[in-house]
């Protein structure tokens, strides 16, 4: 690789890192930034995978002081986020790249959308907000979807983390850092298993994973930090931004820009 190319890709993942700790969608960073370096589609799904999986360590890291008021939720969303991700990642690799990528501004819009109606979804939900696990109807809802958000995961991922931030509004959870901390956890859990499998199929390219990687890392965790200094409507204004000009960025991209 040449040094343009390690650069772009350094800088590429560590401003993913930093998004996806706050709300999500990095992948829409790494993923055009290794297209646009010669990378075949599906490589470059599986390496963005892996480099952001293994620099999430950092954005959890950073959310350390959250994970004890999210532990118990974490029985109800592991295994079906666990399923689902495997699921994702076998349906990607037996579907072309274009399919994937013209539903992804399509998902990462409805999730926008989702995220900013959650207040109405909590007015809805008959559980008492941010009191713990219930049984109710609205968390069979919000399992059924996470099952769905990570088969997305698995199959792409760009907007997992605003589709979780959306169901966990509808749970009626309230504490937005504390709804980030359980999103990193889920998200990385969802890619560790897509990154395995693609692993497994040989569809990384080790290289440029190795690179991005190391951004990765660093963003992550600064985005974890320094979100948590920020007052939380401020984190959720930046939460709804990114994920409109995410959406109208795939939108050109895919039906405008060709």
């Amino acid at each position: 690789m040449s040094a343009l190319e390690i650069s772009g890709l350094m800088l590429a993942a560590a401003a993913a890192g930093m998004i996806n700790a706050v709300a999500g969608g990095g992948t829409l960073i790494t993923f055009p930034v290794l297209l646009f370096f010669g990378t075949e589609p599906k490589t470059a799904n599986a390496t963005s995978t892996v480099a952001l999986v293994i620099g999430t360590a950092g954005s959890i890291f950073g959310f350390r002081g959250q994970l004890a008021a999210v532990r118990p939720w974490l029985g109800r969303f592991v295994p079906v986020s666990l399923v689902g991700g495997l699921l994702g990642s076998m349906l990607l690799t037996r579907t072309s790249s274009e399919t994937f990528a013209h539903l992804v501004p399509f998902l990462i819009f409805f999730a926008t959308l989702l995220f900013l109606a959650q207040g109405a979804f909590r007015r809805l939900a008959v559980t008492e907000a941010g009191s713990g696990p219930t049984g109710g109807r609205q968390l069979l809802v919000a399992i059924f979807f996470q099952s769905l958000v990570a088969i997305y995961g698995g199959y792409f991922g760009a907007g997992i983390g605003i589709l979780m931030l959306a169901s966990l509004g509808f749970l009626g959870l309230t504490d937005i850092h504390a709804m980030n901390a359980l999103k990193n956890v889920l998200g990385s859990l969802i890619n560790v298993v897509a990154a395995l499998y693609f692993i497994g199929a040989g569809i990384v390219d080790w290289n440029k994973a190795g690179v991005m990687t190391v951004g990765a890392l660093g963003g992550y965790y600064l985005g974890a930090h320094y979100s948590q200094r920020i007052p939380r409507e401020t984190v959720r204004g930046l939460i709804t931004t990114i994920g409109l000009a995410i959406s109208a960025f795939t939108f050109w991209r895919q039906f405008i820009a060709r």
